[in-house]
């Protein structure tokens, strides 16, 4: 295939993104660098409250990701008519707002009802199942009261799911009814928490639990044109996800399964997103892979999420310096030449650096001596000293971000492991709260 230079800037400088994107999300310094790079302005539509003046000085529009609708109608009246080259969405709440405000705008993006889909684990296992792609058994329940299991056609071993949120929060296998009853009970402390009810996510009062499905996990991101599906990448996942918690941590790509196996997740990976309705912009999705066939776990309307896209390099040549996946997203977003470069032929990985168990983060030490392990191109500790983070499955944050590129997919995993375990994180465990009228010491006072 010839491809059209991917140097040039020129006249690009009319070039205008609007990105939609959590106020302190990791991926917008990227972002930024990428469209000083190319000459494109970005317009930030972000989460920020309305009733600051600007606190982040990025001049971003305000809005309300929860309703999404009312969102987008809100920076397409903040627009003025302004005209916009591109939109694209970071995380999977401002992906909705996002959809409806390309709508308005008339630029290739996703239908809004597509989006809606990805965001709920119950309509995107309905779409799945009436599409005939594989899905397990699944049922919808409130968290509240608890379903009794005997009754409510429940099977074992079986996965409970919040219906919205992301980055495996709240998922947890059981085995057996003792287990589902205490990971339901677990569920719905989480779902009711001050934290995850200011999020306004819906369907906070719902559940999902399905059958388990045994077998390998990799993580697919991909790039739609008009209804076609280019694979940028297929990512596998070295660490089992069997439970009873799915936090995730390695990836590594290229993918080292049969290119047999690999041609079917791509096969799957498009009736998947055929099934849903998605047409034109980035897309992250899991697959389980058994002797059964290829099994969609979930597809999103975004790309991949947190720092983890630095492990993503594209080359259109061997003259050209490789470009991140953010130059190409936007790229292609704003219809510019270079977005079908194909990525770099050197293996690469990262690890989301997992939290071993909830607490303060104390201290992070021998940090220059991960760093300094072979092959390792970067380390960055996202998780900040003296504060709190929660372990899976109430937890979503890492506590940073191990990446490594080498010539072989054995070798970038070898070298993130390595590092991984020169790292030492003090976490100290939260004193639970009292009321002061109690008079009584905390466990272990």
């Amino acid at each position: 295939m010839n491809r059209e230079p991917v140097s040039s800037t020129a006249n690009n400088t009319a070039k205008r993104l609007l990105l939609f994107t959590a106020k302190l999300g990791y991926q917008t310094r990227s972002f930024e660098e990428a469209a000083r790079k190319l000459g494109v302005q970005l317009v930030y539509v972000t989460d920020r409250c309305h009733e600051l003046e600007d606190p982040w000085g990025d001049q971003a529009i305000p809005a309300h990701f929860e309703s999404p609708e009312e969102a987008a109608h809100g920076v397409i009246e903040k627009l003025r008519g302004q005209e916009m080259s591109g939109v694209l969405a970071l995380g999977d709440r401002p992906a909705a707002a996002a959809a409806y405000a390309a709508r308005a705008l008339g630029v290739p993006y996703n239908h809004p009802a597509a989006v809606e889909a990805c965001r709920s684990k119950l309509r995107m296992r309905e779409v799945f199942r009436d599409a005939g792609l594989p899905v397990p058994w699944f049922r919808r329940f409130l968290v509240a009261p608890l379903p009794e299991p005997s009754l409510a056609g429940i099977f074992f071993p079986c996965v409970l799911k919040p219906l919205s949120l992301s980055a495996s929060q709240g998922v947890m296998r059981a085995n057996s009814q003792d287990e589902f009853l205490a990971a339901a009970s677990r569920l719905r402390r989480l779902l009711e928490s001050a934290e995850i009810r200011s999020t306004r996510e819906p369907y906070l009062d719902q559940m999902i639990v399905e059958g388990y499905i045994p077998g390998r996990e990799v993580a697919v991101e991909g790039l739609l044109s008009d209804g076609t599906l280019r694979i940028l990448a297929i990512f596998d996942k070295p660490d089992p996800l069997e439970g009873p918690y799915f936090e995730e941590t390695i990836y590594v790509t290229p993918s080292r399964l049969p290119q047999s196996a690999q041609n079917q997740i791509e096969k799957c990976a498009g009736e998947a997103t055929r099934a849903l309705g998605l047409t034109h912009g980035p897309i992250h999705a899991e697959f389980r892979i058994n002797d059964e066939g290829i099994w969609p776990i979930e597809v999103a309307a975004r790309p991949i999420g947190g720092l983890c896209a630095r492990a993503l390099r594209f080359c259109a040549s061997e003259a050209e310096p490789p470009m991140g996946l953010e130059e190409l997203l936007l790229r292609h977003a704003c219809r510019m030449p270079g977005s079908d470069a194909p990525r770099e032929s050197e293996a690469s990985g990262v690890m989301m650096i997992p939290v071993p168990h909830g607490g303060i983060v104390e201290s992070v030490t021998q940090v220059e001596s991960a760093r300094a392990t072979h092959l390792i191109t970067d380390l960055v500790i996202t998780a900040r000293l003296h504060d709190y983070i929660a372990a899976w499955p109430e937890g979503s944050s890492y506590l940073g971000f191990l990446f490594a590129r080498g010539n072989t997919p054995e070798e970038v995993e070898r070298s993130i492991r390595e590092a991984h375990q020169k790292l030492r994180f003090g976490i100290t465990p939260r004193l639970p709260v009292e009321h002061p009228a109690t008079h009584r010491l905390p466990v272990g006072g």
